[in-house]
């Protein structure tokens, strides 16, 4: 199976994530978004795209300019995984808005997004990632819960895999 992880980061926190997660995938692209092209978007079997949310819910500036590769990328049936992080505390009104950001542009696309995460165990009140009462992908508060980095990811990558 082939698998792109794409991603974004301010702070190098989510490039670390992406190197985590494309180290326990055998054959993992991982790349940053300014380097990834519209072939890396659509020609792989899962897509596995993170961001981090940046002030008050924002997407980061790589994003914000990868976001029109992404939204002009036909993703039709495509399986998409979203991961993010975030800091719960400091920013609790848009915890990880940012892969919610991600998660309505992909299914505007077509997408199959895949990897859903309780919310259980955070403390936050406000989060445009959570639909259903889930986060709509893996939701890391590295700043704040890194003690969970390590088994969140590996049961999330479990999930997708």
């Amino acid at each position: 199976m082939k698998i792109s992880v794409i991603y974004g980061t301010d702070t190098g926190n989510t490039r670390t994530v992406a190197k985590k997660i494309g180290k326990k995938i055998p054959d993992a692209s991982v790349r940053h978004i300014a380097e990834a092209s519209r072939q890396d978007l659509e020609s792989c079997d899962l897509l596995i795209l993170g961001s981090p949310t940046c002030g008050l819910g924002e997407l980061p500036a790589d994003w914000e300019k990868g976001l029109s590769l992404l939204s002009s990328a036909d993703l039709s049936a495509k399986k998409v995984a979203l991961f993010g992080t975030g800091d719960q505390f400091n920013y609790p009104d848009s915890f990880a808005d940012a892969i919610g950001t991600l998660y309505d542009t992909v299914t505007a696309r077509g997408a199959n997004v895949m990897g859903q995460t309780d919310a259980d165990g955070y403390e936050f009140t406000g989060s445009t990632a959570l639909r259903d009462g889930k986060f709509v992908g893996l939701v890391l508060d590295v700043d704040n819960q890194a003690n969970k980095t390590e088994a969140r990811i590996e049961s999330w990558i479990n999930q997708i895999l």
